[in-house]
Protein backbone atom coordinates (compact mmCIF):
# COMPACT_ATOMS: atom_id res chain seq x y z
CA UNK A 1 0.00 0.00 0.00
CA UNK A 2 1.40 3.71 -0.65
CA UNK A 3 2.02 5.53 2.62
CA UNK A 4 -0.74 8.50 2.62
CA UNK A 5 1.14 11.46 2.41
CA UNK A 6 1.81 14.13 5.38
CA UNK A 7 0.47 17.20 3.44
CA UNK A 8 -2.21 15.39 2.17
CA UNK A 9 -3.48 14.71 5.63
CA UNK A 10 -2.69 18.56 6.79
CA UNK A 11 -4.71 19.66 3.69
CA UNK A 12 -7.76 17.38 5.13
CA UNK A 13 -7.24 18.11 8.58
CA UNK A 14 -6.79 21.72 8.30
CA UNK A 15 -10.10 22.21 6.02
CA UNK A 16 -7.63 23.39 3.04
CA UNK A 17 -9.58 21.01 0.39
CA UNK A 18 -13.08 22.08 1.19
CA UNK A 19 -16.29 20.56 1.96
CA UNK A 20 -15.13 17.54 0.54
CA UNK A 21 -12.20 17.25 2.26
CA UNK A 22 -13.93 17.71 5.41
CA UNK A 23 -16.32 14.87 4.68
CA UNK A 24 -12.90 12.49 3.83
CA UNK A 25 -11.20 13.75 7.36
CA UNK A 26 -14.60 12.59 9.02
CA UNK A 27 -14.44 9.29 7.06
CA UNK A 28 -10.94 8.70 8.38
CA UNK A 29 -11.75 9.23 11.57
CA UNK A 30 -14.48 7.07 11.74
CA UNK A 31 -11.90 4.38 9.96
CA UNK A 32 -9.59 4.65 12.56
CA UNK A 33 -11.95 4.31 15.15
CA UNK A 34 -13.50 1.35 13.67
CA UNK A 35 -13.33 -2.15 15.37
CA UNK A 36 -11.04 -1.40 18.22
CA UNK A 37 -11.54 0.73 21.26
CA UNK A 38 -7.98 1.49 21.48
CA UNK A 39 -7.37 1.77 17.76
CA UNK A 40 -3.33 2.55 16.54
CA UNK A 41 -3.46 6.12 14.99
CA UNK A 42 -6.32 7.40 17.24
CA UNK A 43 -3.81 9.31 19.17
CA UNK A 44 -2.13 10.60 16.13
CA UNK A 45 -5.21 11.47 14.69
CA UNK A 46 -6.23 13.56 17.46
CA UNK A 47 -3.04 15.50 17.76
CA UNK A 48 -2.63 16.09 14.17
CA UNK A 49 -6.47 17.70 14.46
CA UNK A 50 -5.34 20.04 17.33
CA UNK A 51 -2.38 21.27 15.49
CA UNK A 52 -3.37 20.88 11.48
CA UNK A 53 0.05 22.44 10.49
CA UNK A 54 2.02 20.59 12.49
CA UNK A 55 4.32 18.39 9.61
CA UNK A 56 5.81 16.04 12.25
CA UNK A 57 1.82 15.42 13.72
CA UNK A 58 1.05 14.67 9.91
CA UNK A 59 4.06 11.63 9.09
CA UNK A 60 3.47 10.51 12.65
CA UNK A 61 -0.27 9.84 11.42
CA UNK A 62 0.79 8.60 8.34
CA UNK A 63 3.28 5.75 10.07
CA UNK A 64 0.37 5.12 12.29
CA UNK A 65 -1.60 3.77 9.28
CA UNK A 66 0.92 2.31 7.60
CA UNK A 67 1.37 0.12 10.74
CA UNK A 68 -1.98 -0.83 11.47
CA UNK A 69 -2.43 -1.61 7.78
CA UNK A 70 0.12 -3.93 7.80
CA UNK A 71 -0.98 -5.59 11.03
CA UNK A 72 -5.19 -5.17 9.70
CA UNK A 73 -5.58 -6.77 6.07
CA UNK A 74 -9.42 -5.74 5.92
CA UNK A 75 -8.40 -1.59 7.20
CA UNK A 76 -5.37 -1.76 4.63
CA UNK A 77 -8.31 -1.99 2.44
CA UNK A 78 -10.67 -0.03 3.40
CA UNK A 79 -7.68 2.44 3.83
CA UNK A 80 -6.51 2.32 0.14
CA UNK A 81 -9.91 2.97 -1.16
CA UNK A 82 -9.74 6.06 1.54
CA UNK A 83 -6.73 7.46 0.02
CA UNK A 84 -7.53 6.83 -3.25
CA UNK A 85 -10.67 9.02 -3.34
CA UNK A 86 -8.66 11.84 -1.18
CA UNK A 87 -5.78 11.50 -3.68
CA UNK A 88 -8.60 12.33 -6.35
CA UNK A 89 -10.34 15.44 -4.58
CA UNK A 90 -6.87 16.77 -2.89
CA UNK A 91 -5.56 16.95 -6.86
CA UNK A 92 -8.46 18.46 -8.12
CA UNK A 93 -8.34 20.86 -5.80
CA UNK A 94 -4.40 21.65 -6.68
CA UNK A 95 -5.20 21.62 -10.38
CA UNK A 96 -7.52 24.79 -9.73
CA UNK A 97 -10.24 22.43 -9.84
CA UNK A 98 -11.53 23.88 -6.33
CA UNK A 99 -12.68 27.17 -7.68
CA UNK A 100 -15.02 27.93 -10.71
CA UNK A 101 -16.15 31.39 -12.17
CA UNK A 102 -18.95 31.59 -14.78
CA UNK A 103 -20.32 34.73 -16.53
CA UNK A 104 -23.39 35.16 -18.98
CA UNK A 105 -23.96 38.42 -20.40
CA UNK A 106 -25.75 40.55 -23.17
CA UNK A 107 -29.20 38.90 -24.67
CA UNK A 108 -32.03 36.42 -23.11
CA UNK A 109 -30.31 33.02 -22.39
CA UNK A 110 -32.68 29.73 -22.06
CA UNK A 111 -31.52 26.30 -20.30
CA UNK A 112 -28.24 27.14 -18.90
CA UNK A 113 -26.69 25.01 -16.46
CA UNK A 114 -23.44 25.43 -14.25
CA UNK A 115 -22.07 22.53 -13.05
CA UNK A 116 -18.98 20.88 -10.77
CA UNK A 117 -18.12 17.59 -9.55
CA UNK A 118 -21.55 15.37 -10.55
CA UNK A 119 -21.45 12.22 -9.10
CA UNK A 120 -24.67 10.77 -11.06
CA UNK A 121 -27.17 11.34 -13.20
CA UNK A 122 -28.69 14.51 -14.54
CA UNK A 123 -32.04 14.81 -16.40
CA UNK A 124 -32.93 18.31 -18.06
CA UNK A 125 -36.80 17.44 -19.13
Amino acid sequence: MEPVAAELLMALASGTAGAAGQSLWERLRALVRRQTEDAVGDGELAALAEDTGNDARARELAAALALRADQDPVFAQALTLWHQEAERVHGAGARGGGDTHQEISGGTQHNVVFTRDVHGPINLN
